[in-house]
């Protein structure tokens, strides 16, 4: 494959990933992106072929079944209102499952969401485990990382999601994480737009550079502690959407029919900040349009066509009339200056590499991950 960096605008052919906020993509001499070739590599450990899907699926519902046979819970899941979660815990009853439900709260919960977990979890009949972190911490390490001028300022609540899920699998002595992460919409993603979210010395140096508090509540995992957990421990984390014929359009119409739940109007947007950061901070400072990985994804699973995906482009973002009030809230919410905050968002961007990290690390404990994917050793 000839490949060739092109330093001006352009777009994928295939799915819709361009230049734009993006200095690492890269083009064959068809005008094939680097990403789509990486999708289509890493589908073949990922997704599981239709003839296999169901009798892997049964396997592992009936390990989860013996290994927690005494325990009053023989799964765990996270919730978080949005339509993947809560499919997740739909899914997980249809299969007879015992899960507990396990919802990590970073004060920035819709009222949507927050309906919805409840009407979930009431309906499908499953207990419920909150975590709150401490407002005033978070709120801290949140500024740092809209300080440090990175792109990942997501990374506090995903890394504290999944430290929390381990944490609580761990106190109930449950040994198997249910997870609604699913490659076929979520299989695109640039490394420097998102990395982190396992990585604690990355967020332990951003923490110290900006932050100001000390962090007592919030979750973290080291590679210490992933390891006491997967391997002592032997929590497994399953990607239960990766083993059924996961469609999102079809997965919300049944969730609304049965559930009562509500769509919340993009993806992640069950949280107000996730929102905001994705659809104003990433899209102003970086030039970061993340509906672009979504609907690449979608396309390379063939959930939607490039020419649908590029439709749905065209369509503004952040509805004008809502980001005033957007603005103010999440300001006020962070207990910021306007100026303060107009000053961030002018800072030079910068990416993760640009701090310490354990990136080198990370990449060759994700080989040995592949390597046992491709023995059957290990879950997606």
């Amino acid at each position: 494959m000839s490949i060739t960096n092109n330093t001006k605008y352009q777009q994928c052919n295939k799915c819709v990933m361009d230049t734009t906020g993006n200095h690492e993509i890269i083009f064959d001499d068809k005008g094939i992106c680097n990403y789509c070739y990486e999708y289509e590599s890493k589908s073949k450990t990922r997704l599981i072929s239709s003839e296999n899907r169901e009798a892997e699926l049964s396997k592992i519902v009936s390990k989860i079944k013996s290994s927690n046979y005494n325990n009053e819970y023989d799964c765990l899941i996270g919730v978080s209102g949005g339509v993947d979660s809560t499919y997740t815990a739909y899914l997980v009853k249809k299969l007879g499952l015992r899960p507990l439900a396990v919802h990590f709260d970073n004060g920035w919960n819709s009222e949507l969401s927050v309906h919805n977990i409840q009407k979930t979890l009431d309906t499908l009949d499953i207990d419920l485990y909150t975590y709150v972190v401490d407002w005033e911490e978070f709120r801290d390490l949140q500024i740092a990382f809209l300080k440090s001028s990175t792109p990942d300022g997501e990374i506090p609540s995903d890394h504290a999601i999944t430290a929390t899920l381990y944490m609580i699998a761990s106190k109930f002595g449950i040994k198997h994480i249910i997870s609604g992460n699913n490659f076929k919409y979520e299989g695109v993603m640039p490394r420097l737009w998102a990395y982190g979210h396992i990585d604690w010395k990355y967020i332990k140096s951003i923490k110290k550079k900006f932050g100001k508090k000390k962090q007592k509540s919030y979750p973290y995992l080291t590679i210490k502690k992933f390891i006491w957990y997967t391997i002592i421990k032997k929590i497994k984390m399953i990607s239960i959407l990766n083993y059924i014929d996961y469609d999102k359009s079809e997965a919300m119409n049944i969730l609304t029919d049965k559930l009562g739940w509500e769509y919340y109007g993009g993806k992640h947007y069950e949280s107000n900040y996730t929102k905001y950061y994705q659809g104003v901070i990433l899209p102003k400072k970086f030039g970061i349009d993340k509906r672009k990985l979504h609907y690449s994804a979608s396309i390379l699973s063939g959930q939607i066509s490039r020419e649908d995906a590029l439709k749905e482009l065209k369509k503004e973002i952040y509805p004008e009339e809502q980001l005033k009030i957007d603005n103010e809230y999440v300001i006020n919410k962070l207990n910021l200056s306007k100026e303060s905050f107009e000053s961030i968002m002018k800072l030079k961007p910068k990416v993760f590499l640009n701090y310490p990290n354990n990136y080198k690390l990370h990449s060759f404990l994700k080989k040995i991950l592949k390597f046992l994917r491709n023995k059957k050793l290990y879950y997606n």
